[in-house]
């Protein structure tokens, strides 16, 4: 099946919204509930990091349950719809919270958090598995693939580069009715990108096929060793990128310091969520003229991790207070993924043929809901890793809004500069090993995949 230029700008719209919803829970919740709302670091780590995993143990079965859909308006749309609404609301109440303290105010984060990610996996798991479904055409999936995370690396980078701005604006002094308007503004734009998708993004396809049942279906996801390497892959390299994440605004906050933080914080993120895009649109496109696939993501492995390398350098120097210095590496991290996240939907997509011809099933839904347990694991096993990190190193929140911001000791910043460096590039050199010794879809070998689905 031919996709037109309608389908994929519908494709694409739908992944700014969604991402932009991911991006602002994913990166201010531990903030918002920690350093505004004044819960304990670890204790906002923990209930982050159990959601996480208990709506990840979920994903397959959303899978499952997508694949035995079947409705006047398709497979997918129908989820993607209502969860969407369902998402939109419960992502509202999140950074609504009450004006509750202790026992009660904990209660209420862990209940809405677990709340906004199963109603997310609703549309997530049907979106991302329209890729394979739609087109057996390599070249059609890679592009389709490319416009999907290109736009959801759009949507990510506006929400970071522009929601501190906006709580500024918004809310004044007031932290806690800044995000409560962000989040409304977030909301609304998520809920009318995936109408617009719904709308205009025709899921027909030729691939379906009856579905099997729970236990045919698992056995055939676990054989995949492919696939298997890749949802490791995704849990490392997503792994380092939410532990910088996570770590980053309280290093712009309480090490770069001054009153102007915001503004260096949000000038920070504008250059990486601009170099992220460009990975995707402009570096991925340009290194695929010369190097394979598989070539270009060992070259973003590894300048990810000289980027981060050379950020550490920086920090222990004595340049942590130099926003120009800081950007350059910084700049190299983002664009490289950028360029990671194409790849690994690129070979989460491939894995769904080499499965096929494995087993002679397409399970497309239960391989592309892995992607989502994976990632929202990744975020969890962060999460609470920067909790836990919070504390050890002893960082002082700012709960009160009307005073100055908490000094720190030098232990605490120093471990604040190892934790969001050093970690990250731990867990990227894990993921180059494992990619080398284990992956075996190669362009060569995929496209001899597709010619021998083409002729059974």
């Amino acid at each position: 099946m031919e996709l037109n230029v309608k389908q994929k700008a519908a494709f694409g719209i739908g992944a700014v919204g969604k991402d932009m919803v991911y991006a602002l829970s994913s990166s201010y919740v531990m903030y918002y509930y920690q350093d505004v709302l004044g819960l304990s670091a670890t204790f906002v780590g923990l209930i982050l990091m159990v959601a996480r995993i208990f709506d990840a143990l979920n994903d397959p079965f959303m899978g499952i349950l997508v694949a035995k859909t079947h409705t006047r308006w398709g497979r997918f749309r129908p989820w993607l719809f209502s969860g969407t609404v369902l998402n939109a609301v419960v992502l509202y109440a999140l950074f609504a919270a009450p004006r509750a303290e202790g026992t009660a105010l904990m209660a209420y984060f862990a209940v809405v958090y677990i709340l906004w990610g199963v109603s997310y996996t609703m549309m997530d798991i049907p979106y991302w598995s329209m890729i394979p479904a739609v087109t057996r055409t390599p070249a059609e999936r890679e592009s389709l693939s490319v416009v999907g995370r290109t736009c959801a690396g759009v949507g990510s980078a506006l929400v970071t580069m522009f929601t501190m701005l906006l709580v500024g604006l918004f809310g004044g002094s007031s932290e806690r009715k800044g995000f409560q308007l962000v989040a409304l503004l977030v909301a609304v734009i998520f809920v009318l990108a995936e109408v617009l998708c719904c709308l205009f993004f025709d899921e027909k396809s030729k691939t379906e096929t009856q579905p099997a049942g729970i236990r045919e279906m698992f056995s055939a996801l676990f054989r995949n060793d492919q696939a298997m390497v890749v949802v490791a892959s995704i849990v490392l390299i997503n792994c380092a990128l939410y532990l910088t994440a996570n770590f980053i605004i309280y290093f712009f906050k309480y090490d770069f310091g001054g009153e102007g933080w915001k503004t260096s914080y949000t000038l920070f993120c504008t250059v990486g969520g601009a170099m992220q895009i460009m990975g995707m649109m402009v570096l991925y496109p340009l290194l695929r003229r010369w190097l394979t696939n598989t070539q270009v993501f060992g070259v973003s492995l590894a300048a990810a991790l000289a980027g981060y390398g050379v950020l550490l350098a920086l920090c222990l120097l004595g340049f942590a207070g130099s926003l120009a210095m800081l950007c350059i590496p910084g700049a190299v991290v983002f664009a490289c993924n950028g360029m990671l996240t194409v790849l690994t939907t690129l070979f989460l997509s491939g894995s769904v043929d080499y499965g096929e011809l494995q087993t002679g099933r397409r399970e497309e839904s239960v391989i592309f809901s892995m992607q989502t347990f994976v990632v929202k694991a990744a975020s969890g096993v962060s999460v609470f890793l920067t909790g836990i990190g919070l504390d050890v190193i002893g960082l002082a929140g700012n709960a009160d809004e009307t005073g100055p911001i908490a000094a720190q000791s030098p232990q605490t910043l120093l471990g604040l500069r190892l934790m969001m460096t050093v970690l990250p590039v731990v867990l990227l050199a894990a993921a180059a090993l494992l990619f080398r010794r284990r992956f075996t879809l190669t362009d060569a070998r995929m496209a001899q995949i597709a010619e021998e689905l083409h002729h059974e």
